[in-house]
């Protein structure tokens, strides 16, 4: 089974700039879509964006424009690039591939 471990979280001020990564380990990483999901203290878990195998992208509708997802096959990781963040982006953030989830990374936007 594949595992993830991200990074990059960390306190950040409203309207900073964060870039999280998501590293994979086996030799899977480039067949399968890669999304990132983020859980806000007493919410649920929430979508947050996709990464086709092909390379296509979905975003929320919360973080379009703002967030960006890619991928480096080579390097068997994903990232998530957070820019114009806000304080209702204050979340750990999880990256999620077929049936396998890292442990998460805390961003926090102080307002």
């Amino acid at each position: 089974q594949v595992q993830l471990v991200e990074s990059g979280g960390g306190l950040v001020q409203a309207g900073g700039s964060l870039r999280l990564s998501c590293a994979a380990s086996g030799s899977t990483f480039s067949i399968y879509s890669i999304g990132w999901y983020r859980q806000a203290p007493g919410k649920q878990r929430e979508w947050v964006a996709t990464i086709s195998n092909d390379g296509s992208t979905n975003y929320a509708g919360a973080v379009k424009g703002r967030f960006t997802i890619s991928r480096d096959n080579a390097k068997n990781t994903a990232y998530l690039q957070m820019n114009s963040l806000r304080p209702e982006d204050t979340a750990v953030y999880y990256c999620q591939q077929y049936t396998s989830w890292g442990q998460g990374t805390q961003v926090t936007v102080s307002s």
